[in-house]
């Protein structure tokens, strides 16, 4: 694993940004990470608003502060649902191969997983990952990608990968 993996957990929910619920899923997110080996550098609790995300996401790569940001809600049907929307507006290059996993390990689990719109991507040497609000659901998605996000931030940082090459 490349050395300090620094993560940060950006929880996306109108209710929790305004204290009207506990943020579940940031925290147990965090737990998973701090498990895994990982550093959360920085965990936030964000409204659903395009515009703040997306302000939060530039800042977050574009400072360098974390190599992974993880999201979770945002990403139903809901009207206000527009984390996947504000990911897409940073992204310099998309990442479908960690979505795909997540949804295709979900969809064994619950037949609701084919609602779920994340997405992943990378801005400047940061990769973003859109995570479902539930925590059960969190964990699930988490735990099928952290396996691959050792080599991803080796990558980034511009390691070598397979094939030899930068």
């Amino acid at each position: 694993m490349p050395e300090g993996i620094r993560f940060a957990v950006l929880t996306i929910s109108d209710r929790s940004s305004r204290g009207e619920r506990a943020d579940e899923s940031g925290p147990l997110l965090g737990r998973i990470v701090f498990e895994w080996g990982g550093e959360v550098v920085l965990s936030e609790i964000l409204p659903d608003e395009r515009a703040v995300i997306r302000a939060e996401l530039e800042r977050i790569a574009d400072g360098g502060l974390a190599d992974v940001v993880l999201t979770t809600g945002g990403t139903g049907f809901a009207p206000r649902d527009v984390t996947p929307e504000a990911t897409k507006d940073v992204m310099d290059r998309e990442a479908p191969g960690l979505v795909e996993a997540m949804r295709a390990d979900s969809q064994k689990k619950t037949a609701t997983a084919m609602l779920s719109r994340a997405v992943a991507g990378i801005r400047k040497a940061t990769l973003i990952m859109n995570l479902p609000g539930s925590p059960r659901a969190a964990r699930e998605n988490l735990e099928v990608v952290l396996p691959a996000l050792a080599h991803a931030v080796e990558l980034l940082r511009g390691g070598v990968g397979d094939c030899g090459k930068p």
